[in-house]
């Protein structure tokens, strides 16, 4: 069964890059533009690794994040942070919050596919 992945970006061009790769990698994609939608997605879906924006509406990527990791029943869904913020004190909030990766924009897509396939064991 292939793994689910959830992209949350309210960037249309960022989140239709991002879909065309996962897809072509074989993953099954789902895509939020917002946090409260990617936190009903969590629910609904409970996808295996989502690729997180931190500014969004309604709720920004650190509040998903945290959201997520308190939860007990999404402990293994795993989490990568996509931003422009690469501010020092930005990816240490993403990882204190729980990010599993914080990666900054622009980044390399075979970064990011080898990331999201070590996360997900298929490295």
């Amino acid at each position: 069964m292939s793994k689910r992945i959830l992209i949350v970006d309210d960037e249309p061009n960022i989140v239709i890059s991002l879909e065309f790769l996962m897809k072509r990698e074989g993953f099954e994609v789902t895509v939020a533009a917002d946090g409260e939608a990617a936190l009903r997605l969590v629910e609904e879906n409970r996808p295996d690794l989502v690729l997180l924006d931190i500014m969004l509406p309604k709720k920004n990527g650190f509040e998903v994040c945290q959201a997520i990791r308190a939860n007990p029943d999404w402990q293994s869904v795993r989490v990568i942070m996509l931003t422009a913020k690469g501010r020092d004190t930005e990816v240490a909030k993403g990882t204190a919050l729980g990010a599993d990766v914080y990666m900054t924009k622009p980044f390399s897509t075979k970064d990011l596919i080898a990331q999201v396939r070590q996360l997900l064991g298929q490295s």
